[in-house]
């Protein structure tokens, strides 16, 4: 018995290649968890030890 993909081997892709960009809106990128600074992981390594 072969279960059959839900998605085609070949998919309809035509709405991506006609995609307009201009219609997107800019945004601004904030980062969410920036990782601490090589300054941060010394002083925290100091502190435990």
């Amino acid at each position: 018995m072969r279960l059959t993909a839900t998605m085609s081997d070949n998919p309809d892709i035509s709405e991506v290649t006609s995609f307009d960009k201009s219609k997107l809106k800019k945004t601004e990128m904030q980062e969410k968890n920036p990782l601490p600074s090589k300054e941060t992981i010394e002083q925290e390594k100091a502190a435990t030890s």
